[in-house]
């Protein structure tokens, strides 16, 4: 066995996406971000690795450059020959995002040493509970005309939990409101809050980003948004309805426990020096 790597994003989407589907649940965010590169986004020198055996694909790792390398639920004895593999290619690699194990097994064979991390957790909604008392206001589709707030709402959101403030979210959330992903929550005639939530994929969606601005936490609307956008792609098809939370933020993992969301496994996002 050995890792392949392609610049063809049709080519290796048509290998690896059936096999990321075996799983979508835990393989939501590569599913997702693989779509986001066929349509166009984050298209810039894109690694699209693939390890195979006897013609069939065993692994799989993506990286979107600045984003970190991601990798899918794979065998964790693999991914020592995946870094080996990076480290001759002199690949740049800022950082790894994946299920607990395999980051870890990554960041071990790594050569820059782990600089810090931030422990995520994995949760799929079970049956959806409406939050009492509901927030004022209501939910609506975002349209073109809150490009401008959405974009600086995100970059907001980006540099609080990612700790990142360098990307132009422009083309993203502008695809993401024409897809009719992004939801906001309104209250006394103005945006509060804003959700998103991907088009189902192999029956998957996942929740993301779920963001409040300071100014209008602690009425519930966090917990509103969280409903509506679970409610919304649920309603759309979807079978399994995922997030991740940041497991430093107890807050957030409360408020989706309560709704429904159910724990899956933990993940981990490592920085390296």
């Amino acid at each position: 066995m050995t890792w392949i790597f392609t610049s063809d994003v049709e080519a290796y989407t048509g290998v690896v996406e059936p096999w990321l589907l075996r799983d979508p649940v835990r393989n939501t965010v590569p599913l997702t971000v693989l779509r986001a590169v066929r349509n166009g986004l984050w298209g810039d020198d894109p690694l699209l690795g693939r390890l195979e055996r006897d013609g069939e694909v065993v692994a799989a790792a993506i990286q979107t450059p600045p984003h970190f390398l991601l990798l899918p639920a794979i065998p964790a004895d693999v991914v020592p020959e995946l870094a080996a593999r990076l480290i001759e290619a002199e690949r740049a690699i800022s950082g790894v995002s994946g299920p607990l194990p395999q980051a870890e097994a990554f960041a071990a064979s790594w050569w820059r040493p782990e600089a810090g991390r931030r422990a995520e957790r994995l949760y799929r909604l079970d049956a959806l509970v409406s939050p009492e008392p509901l927030a004022d206001g209501a939910s609506r589709v975002a349209g073109p005309a809150d490009l401008d707030l959405l974009v600086r709402w995100g970059e907001e959101f980006q540099a609080e939990a990612e700790g990142i403030a360098y990307l132009d979210l422009t083309a993203l959330v502008a695809s993401r409101i024409a897809r009719r992903e992004l939801i906001v929550w309104e209250a006394g005639g103005r945006p509060v809050a804003f959700a998103g939530a991907s088009v189902p994929l192999g029956g998957m969606s996942r929740v993301g980003p779920v963001y409040t601005p300071e100014e209008f936490r602690g009425k519930g609307y966090g917990t509103a948004i969280s409903h509506a956008v679970s409610a919304k792609v649920s309603a759309e098809g979807a079978t399994e309805v995922l997030l991740f939370t940041d497991l430093s933020n107890s807050t957030s993992n409360s408020i989706y426990q309560a709704i429904g969301y159910r724990p899956v496994g933990d993940y981990a996002s490592i920085t390296f020096a």
